[in-house]
C-alpha cells in the first residue's frame, strides 16, 4: 500500500488524483485540521491518516501496514519570518519520514524535492543532477532545507532504505491562487504591471505527478532525476496568461537597482505582516540570468514527453477562468 504525504497540498492532491485513476491501494496523510478542499470532489475515494511530519511517533502511526511512500509534504517559503518553520518541516520532517520508513520496514521511498536544492552559481547557465552544492549567495533558505532534506534521504539509503529524488522545478498546476506557484496567475489577473528581466523553469503538475508514481516500482536507487519542460522569459509567460485572460499583461520592466530598493522594502513589510513577500532579496539577485535544468537523464529513462507550455497554461488559466466566474 502506498502512503502520500502532503496528500492535501498542490503536488500531493495531483499525486492522490493519480492513485485514485490507477486504483492503486493508498493512504493519504495530512496534519490535524488541515484544508482537504482540493479534492473534495474526489473525498469518497480517499482514506484520511493524520500524521505531521515533524511528529516522528505519529508518522509510525500512519506508516501501518505500507509498502510505499511519496514524501511530497514541505514548506515553499521566501519569508524570513517562516525560515525556521521551513526547515523544521523539510529537513526535520524528512528526517523523520526517512526514520519512520526505515522502522516501519518501507520498501521504497519516492522524494519529492526541488530544483533548487542542486544550487546555483553566478555565470552558470545550464544545471544538471550531478551539480555541486555550493554556499551561494543565490541559493534561497528554500534551497538549503531542500539540500539538508536530501542529505536524509541519502542517508536513509546507505541504511537500507530504497529510495529516489525527484527535482521538479516551478510547478504550474490550478489551484489556490493565494499560494506557491499558482500566485503567478493571480498577478496577472490582477492586472499588476511590473515584470522583472529573468527567466523561469517550468513543469506541470501532472508530469511530477505521472513520474512520483513511475519511480515507486524503478529498480534505480540513491539516484535524482530533474523534471523540467523548459524555461521561459517572466515577460513572455505573463503575456501568454495575460492573452488567455484577456488582460492587460505586465509591461514595466524593473531595473536591477529598482528590485533592490524593492525587495528591501518588502523584507520589512512582512517581517510585520508576515504576508509573503512579491519581491525576494534573491529575486533581485537573479534579475536578468537565465538556468536552464538539464532535463536529459529523465527523458532517458521514461523516453517521456513533458506537457508544453502553452498546453498547460492554457489549462490553468481555464480553471482560473471558470472559478472567477462562478465567484462572480
Amino acid at each position: 500500500m502506498i502512503a502520500v504525504t502532503g496528500a492535501n497540498g498542490l503536488l500531493g492532491s495531483f499525486i492522490i488524483r493519480k492513485l485514485v485513476e490507477l486504483k492503486e491501494p493508498f493512504v493519504a496523510l495530512k496534519r490535524e485540521n488541515s484544508d482537504t478542499s482540493l479534492l473534495k470532489d474526489i473525498a469518497h475515494a480517499i482514506t484520511w491518516r493524520t500524521a505531521d511530519v515533524t511528529n516522528e511517533v505519529s508518522l509510525l502511526e500512519a506508516l501501518e501496514d505500507v509498502t510505499h511512500v511519496i514524501h511530497a509534504a514541505a514548506v515553499v517559503s521566501f519569508n524570513p519570518r517562516k525560515a525556521d518553520i521551513m526547515m523544521d518541516i523539510n529537513v526535520i520532517g524528512t528526517r523523520n519520514v526517512v526514520n519512520a520508513c526505515l522502522v516501519k520496514g518501507v520498501k521504497r521511498l519516492v522524494h519529492i524535492s526541488s530544483v533548487a536544492a542542486l544550487g546555483r552559481q553566478k555565470e552558470q547557465h545550464i544545471i544538471d543532477e550531478k551539480n555541486k552544492w555550493v554556499v551561494s549567495s543565490i541559493n534561497s533558505r528554500y534551497a538549503e532545507s531542500k539540500y539538508f532534506a536530501e542529505l536524509e534521504v541519502f542517508r536513509g539509503q546507505e541504511e537500507g532504505l530504497s529510495t529516489v529524488i525527484i527535482n521538479p522545478s516551478i510547478i504550474l498546476a490550478p489551484a489556490d491562487w493565494n499560494n506557491s506557484s499558482a500566485k503567478l496567475f493571480k498577478y496577472v489577473w490582477d492586472e499588476k504591471p511590473f515584470y522583472i528581466d529573468g527567466y523561469m523553469n517550468y513543469i506541470d503538475v501532472r508530469d511530477v505527478a505521472d513520474v512520483a508514481y513511475r519511480m515507486l516500482h524503478q529498480p534505480i536507487e540513491g539516484e535524482r532525476f530533474i523534471l523540467n519542460a523548459g524555461n521561459i522569459s517572466f515577460k513572455n509567460f505573463f503575456t501568454r496568461l495575460a492573452q488567455q485572460f484577456q488582460k492587460k499583461a505586465p509591461g514595466i520592466k524593473l531595473t536591477s537597482t529598482t528590485l533592490k530598493i524593492i525587495a528591501r522594502l518588502e523584507h520589512f513589510r512582512t517581517w510585520f505582516t508576515g504576508s509573503e513577500p512579491l519581491i525576494t532579496r534573491e529575486t533581485a539577485r537573479i534579475a536578468g540570468t537565465e538556468f536552464l535544468y538539464d532535463n536529459h537523464k529523465i527523458k532517458k529513462l521514461f523516453s517521456i514527453q513533458f506537457q508544453p507550455i502553452d498546453k498547460s497554461i492554457e489549462w490553468c488559466c481555464q480553471y482560473y477562468r471558470e472559478k472567477m466566474s462562478v465567484e462572480k
